[in-house]
């Protein structure tokens, strides 16, 4: 897989509100550059439920206005236009066959019972609060301008096609407050989890990408948000924008590139922000973001499932280019994610771990604005302070 490096590749497609639940094949694309973003949203002014930051400059483009929440809207069949790197062909499957690896021999699987995981109880959290929990993997309890939000959740002890998790979830599911919202970043088995799902009352908001809509219909899910890139929603005054990533689709034999993926940028009505990049290889996507959502007071970021890095490079991060994204995003911290929960790739289980902390440094980073935290651990960010839950 050679990932393409040019800016203006990616399309899109609009989708338009609609009471037809059917998904015709919509072929027309609009560009997605910097310049045509500009020309569409040049009238936009950013929503109220979602100022920058005082220092911060202004969004570029503008963003975009709100969608209503639940809006019932027509897709393309597919959004094969929207990858950023081919995905394998024949030659790569034949050297994967061949040569390739998914977990890690005998010395790198020897520290698993190193693995860091200490739960401990979710810090109390209001409207002026911001505070992270990480429940494993890329699932997190995010408490921001008073919701409880859950990310990719997914507290099953397996997943399909991998062994079981290496570390328990650290937060059993019977202490979790009620859940005002669900994000999604795509339809992989470990980040969209039907068991976990089910547990869920469901009049639960779930946000999710173009397309995977009719999932959560099927499961009778009442509100369900489908966005594209660069759009957003609105819930109790927290602002719900959906953002790219350099990854891909699939869930089924037939389904691929069926549906979006991507992140979400988490914005509280105070100004307070967070990205959660969802699965994402490296690319330009990140300065857009940046410039589009500027003063993110912490990303979570991927930093494992990485080698062989032939074979993932387009679509994991590694800890180093994970570091690099926060900067480009602009983040002030990060929390690395994606790690030391599920074995679904070659290096060694707490290399992840160790070289995150050694990019960081040699970024010259502060090292307490990297929140490394265990499985089941948390932190609270103040407006005028930080501290660790723990402490």
């Amino acid at each position: 897989m050679t990932q393409q490096t040019h800016e203006s590749g990616s399309a899109t497609t609009t989708a338009t509100t609609t009471p037809d639940l059917t998904t015709p094949d919509l072929t027309t694309p609009v560009s997605t550059t910097d310049e045509a973003d500009a020309r569409a949203a040049a009238s936009a002014a950013p929503t109220p439920s979602a100022p920058p930051t005082s220092s911060a400059p202004p969004p570029f483009p503008p963003l975009a206005e709100p969608r209503p929440l639940g809006e019932l809207r027509v897709w393309p069949r597919t959004f094969h236009d929207r990858l950023t790197a081919p995905l394998p062909g024949l030659k790569a499957m034949a050297r994967f066959a061949r040569e390739g690896s998914v977990r890690p021999g005998r010395e790198g699987l020897a520290d698993v019972r190193r693995l860091p995981f200490e739960p401990g109880p979710l810090p109390r959290a209001d409207a002026g609060t911001f505070s992270v929990t990480w429940a494993g993997h890329a699932s997190w309890v995010l408490r921001i301008g008073g919701l409880t939000v859950l990310t990719d959740p997914v507290w099953s002890r397996r997943i399909l096609g991998t062994p079981a998790r290496v570390t328990p979830v650290g937060v059993p599911w019977e202490t979790l407050p009620r859940i005002d919202a669900v994000v999604i970043s795509h339809n992989h088995y470990d980040h969209l989890d039907a068991p976990t799902l089910r547990r869920l009352p469901r009049d639960t908001p779930v946000f999710v990408p173009a397309g995977l809509g009719r999932w959560f219909r099927r499961r009778r899910f009442t509100t369900v948000t489908e966005l594209d890139w660069w759009e957003a929603a609105v819930l109790s005054g927290v602002r719900f924008d959906f953002v790219p990533a350099h990854h891909w689709s699939k869930r089924t034999l037939a389904d691929t590139c069926h549906s979006l993926w991507g992140g979400w940028v988490l914005t509280a009505p105070d100004g307070g922000r967070v990205y959660f990049a969802g699965d994402t290889g490296y690319g330009h996507w990140f300065s857009r973001i940046g410039r589009r959502y500027p003063g993110i007071d912490l990303a979570l970021m991927p930093i494992g499932a990485y080698d062989p890095r032939w074979w993932l490079s387009d679509v994991h991060l590694d800890p180093e280019e994970a570091v690099r994204a926060t900067e480009d995003v602009g983040a002030r911290r990060m929390a690395p994610m994606h790690w030391g929960t599920f074995i679904l790739s070659a290096e060694p289980v707490l290399e992840p771990l160790t070289r995150v902390r050694a990019a960081w440094e040699k970024a010259g980073r502060e090292r307490r604005d990297l929140w490394d935290l265990p499985v089941g651990g948390s932190r609270v960010m103040e407006r005028t302070s930080l501290c660790s839950a723990a402490d």
